[in-house]
């Protein structure tokens, strides 16, 4: 298929017309099966995973020996589909927890999720792409730093420096959801899809898990964000999502007409 397109196709037409072990990274944001529109809507719980291992089996084998897929969900779902996945012979080399710092819904009975989970998952557990350099995060404490610098920190009999870069990436991601990101007047704004992921958030992911001219999938692509994230970062992309208007929505936004 041709690269650097978002096709408005169902996502199972769509993976069977990609060839075999040719993906070097897949970003997936599937339905949650929590109703928020139509096509977030299955009957029944089992109606739901059926789809989801459908595409994944297909996902799975037009994934390269050496790459890597980001599988967002909510934590539920994903503890579903992880044994499935090890079963398939992939390793989930993180849970990540993005913290969202905001709430799904007020309850008074458990705990407010302000949370979501994203699979983490390489075929190779040591040969697959991972640029750790590249997607370092500043340190906390600005104090401790300075002093490092000029010092360094005795640790396990030996002088640590800080890296100019900042500290390694842990799997606990914060990011403000896409919708405060772009408050206007301190007013959340309603956007043509109800859960956009923040630019940074997919731009991390794309750093660290693949190449320059590597090609990225984007599944469930919505509006785009990863196809748009992929080009600006240098890499091919390819993207399926079946709502028209989300994919002209995406393609003008390629585009830089929105």
């Amino acid at each position: 298929m041709k690269l650097n397109e978002i096709f408005c196709l169902d996502v199972i037409d769509f993976l069977k017309k990609i060839p075999m072990k040719s993906i070097d990274l897949c970003i997936a944001d599937p339905p949650y099966n929590v109703s928020i529109e139509k096509w977030d809507m299955f009957k029944n719980e089992n109606e739901y995973f059926s789809f989801m291992k459908r595409w994944l089996n297909l996902l799975l084998n037009r994934m390269k020996n050496e790459g890597s897929i980001y599988l967002f969900n909510n934590q539920y779902n994903s503890a579903v589909l992880v044994p499935f996945l090890k079963n398939k012979g992939w390793n989930l080399n993180n849970w990540i927890t993005w913290y969202k710092k905001d709430g799904f819904h007020p309850s008074k009975t458990k705990y407010i999720s302000n949370q979501e989970t994203i699979l983490y998952l390489t075929k190779n557990s040591y040969s697959h792409t991972f640029n750790y350099d590249d997607i370092r995060v500043p340190y906390l404490s600005s104090d401790r730093l300075e002093s490092a610098q000029k010092k360094g920190i005795s640790k396990n009999g030996k002088r640590w420096f800080p890296n100019a870069k900042g500290k390694l990436c842990t799997d606990v991601w914060e990011f403000s959801s896409d919708r405060h990101n772009k408050k206007i007047n301190g007013k959340v704004q309603k956007n043509i899809h109800p859960t956009p992921k923040p630019e940074k958030m997919i731009e991390r992911m794309i750093l660290a898990s693949s190449n320059e001219k590597d090609i990225v999938l984007d599944l469930f692509s919505g509006t785009g964000t990863t196809s748009y994230v992929a080009k600006k970062l240098n890499r091919f992309y390819i993207g399926c999502d079946n709502n028209k208007e989300y994919v002209e929505f995406s393609k003008k936004r390629l585009d830089n007409k929105c």
